[in-house]
């Protein structure tokens, strides 16, 4: 995978922090310290108002994950987070009935324009 996917924590920080928080509820700590290096590989495409998935790796449209699939089920405050697992890492993220999430790199100025520190 190259850098043409963006990190999820640069594109939705919020949503990556959550995720973080629910994994470690969830007794899983090793899942929640690869949520900082998930890149955002694809969109869902289904075109279904309530769905913002997005895939984390590369994966066959239409097919089944094959062995080492796990699917887990987090406990968000508000809609649905369930992550697809293979092999113990993240590949697809289903993000169903929440509010709409915005790319938080639209939010910030262009490098040049961005105050000195």
């Amino acid at each position: 995978m190259t850098d043409r996917h963006p990190l999820v924590r640069e594109v939705f920080p919020d949503l990556a922090a959550e995720l973080t928080g629910l994994l470690l509820a969830e007794g899983e700590p090793a899942l929640a310290l690869t949520v900082a290096d998930l890149r955002l590989v694809a969109r869902c495409d289904c075109g279904d108002d309530f769905c913002q998935s997005f895939k984390t790796a590369p994966t066959r449209d239409g097919e089944p994950y094959g062995p080492g699939h796990r699917c887990l089920p987090l406990l968000p405050s508000r809609g649905m987070l369930v992550l697809d697992l293979v092999d113990g890492a993240i590949v697809h993220v289903e993000v169903l009935d929440r509010p709409p999430m915005h790319d938080a790199r639209l939010a910030r100025p262009p490098e040049e324009e961005r105050p000195e520190r």
